[in-house]
């Protein structure tokens, strides 16, 4: 199709890297269906996928770069929630804020027939209706814990009404933290109550907001009744989109070879890869269990080891026990802030994930049919992690009462998942799992494009 005949969507991520990823992956999706797309964001976030658009999205897919006012106390590298550190979260989202204008005179200029904008940013719908310029919603996490957070900021009195996606005390403490500061000072739009990075806005967009359809990274084959019930929440029809899950990349991965050579050499299903996002980082306390309990395990593992850009940060032998490194020597390897983590997850020698339990990294552990060890960190993740378990895809190291991590459970789940009886139930399960998941996911892009493309302004 010519490109002057394609329908031109805008979209407009949330300036992190895991909502990044499943808007790029929607971008891909789209234009499969003939969408002409433009995604938006600091120069810095769009670097994380400017080498990784593949030639046949060349003239489909374009970048478009939004500067931040300049400012001494958040200069252009930390214009991302990436490594940010956390004294300058609101600081950045006041700068994107204050962005409002240059993103008005994107609109403009651009002219696009539709806005897909994150949910974390409410005040671009109010642009876009400025502009006579349809807007949509899209929630990058998953239904069941937005529909959570939602009903706890909208239906504070009424109890939630799936009961197995319940939290621990210490969890619902922080839960109910994080509701008040929503309810203080701030006015906040809807669905902004499950956000896991805090970066919600003020709602600009008024009722127009309100009455926005909402898309969201998911599919109603794992999550059906919590999309029907987020939808009853906000007022507003929601829209699976399907899984919105990275291929593995097989090209400009050199400098991991060696890595995936090692694990290559291993036997199938004998490895546990240990990763905790982009955005959190484990607690001295937390990383010497992890290390002990992998230790204990006698399981192959890989587990990639971040710290916060701008802090002080040990070697990697000092952040790590004393003699770790040589003691599991041959069966473990600790790979400092990055791994290719879909070809590690698509590795037929990958048996478990252990994982903060953040959505992409959950939507890819089901497709590539890897069981779940799940180990949240943060507000959202212990729903996320209690929807895997539920699901049969997964099993949770619990924390004590006070929320301390113990070596002994970490090995323990660790040992089940790769060694024991309860890794083979959770290996069928998560395999049949993945496979209707994907088959599902494509019905539902199909007909997501269908509906977006009746919504543009053309």
């Amino acid at each position: 199709m010519d490109e002057k005949n394609r329908l031109r969507v805008l979209m407009f991520p949330w300036l992190a890297v895991g909502h990044i990823s499943p808007f790029f992956e929607l971008a891909k999706k789209l234009a499969d269906r003939g969408f002409c797309i433009h995604i938006c964001s600091t120069p810095i976030n769009l670097s994380f996928i400017k080498n990784k658009i593949p030639n046949q999205y060349s003239s489909s897919i374009k970048l478009i770069d939004l500067h931040l006012p300049e400012s001494p106390d958040l200069p252009p590298h930390y214009h991302t929630t990436n490594g940010l550190p956390l004294h300058l979260n609101f600081t950045l989202q006041k700068s994107l804020k204050m962005a409002k204008p240059t993103f008005s005179t994107i609109m403009e200029s651009l002219k696009p027939h539709l806005l897909i904008y994150d949910f974390l940013m409410p005040w671009a719908a109010g642009v876009a209706h400025s502009h006579n310029v349809p807007a949509v919603r899209f929630v990058t996490s998953g239904a069941a814990v937005c529909s959570y957070f939602c009903h706890i900021f909208y239906r504070p009195n009424a109890a939630y009404p799936f009961p197995e996606l319940y939290l621990r005390r210490y969890e619902q403490e922080r839960a109910q933290k994080l509701m008040d500061e929503r309810r203080s000072g701030r006015k906040y739009d809807d669905g902004a109550a499950g956000g896991d990075h805090g970066g919600a806005g003020e709602n600009d967009g008024g009722e127009m907001s309100k009455k926005n359809m909402v898309v969201i990274s998911s599919s109603t084959e794992i999550e059906r009744k919590y999309v029907d019930y987020l939808g009853e929440l906000l007022n507003c029809k929601v829209l699976a989109l399907g899984t919105l899950v990275k291929q593995p990349m097989m090209k400009g991965e050199n400098e991991c070879s060696e890595l995936m050579g090692w694990l290559g050499e291993k036997e199938e299903r004998s490895t546990v890869f240990a990763s905790f996002g982009s955005e959190y980082f484990l607690s001295k306390e937390d990383m010497e269990e992890v290390a002990y309990g992998l230790e204990q395990s006698q399981a192959n593992f890989i587990w990639v080891v971040r710290f916060p850009k701008g802090s002080e940060n040990p070697n990697l032998e000092e952040a790590l026990p004393k003699g770790f490194l040589e003691r599991v020597k041959g069966r473990g390897r600790v790979v400092e802030q990055w791994a290719p983590q879909e070809l590690i997850l698509s590795h037929r020698n990958t048996g478990g994930f252990m994982s903060h339990c953040g959505w992409n990294s959950l939507t890819e552990s089901i497709e590539y049919g890897v069981p779940i060890i799940a180990m949240p960190m943060h507000l959202d993740q212990p729903v996320n992690a209690k929807l895997m378990v539920g699901i049969g895809v997964g099993v949770e190291v619990v924390r004590d009462e006070g929320g301390k991590l113990h070596r002994e459970d970490v090995g323990r789940v660790v040992k089940d998942v790769i060694k024991g009886k309860v890794g083979e139930n959770v290996r069928k399960n998560v395999k049949i799992v993945g496979e209707n998941v994907r088959l599902k996911s494509i019905q539902e892009m199909d007909e997501a494009a269908v509906v977006l493309a009746q919504l543009c302004n053309v």
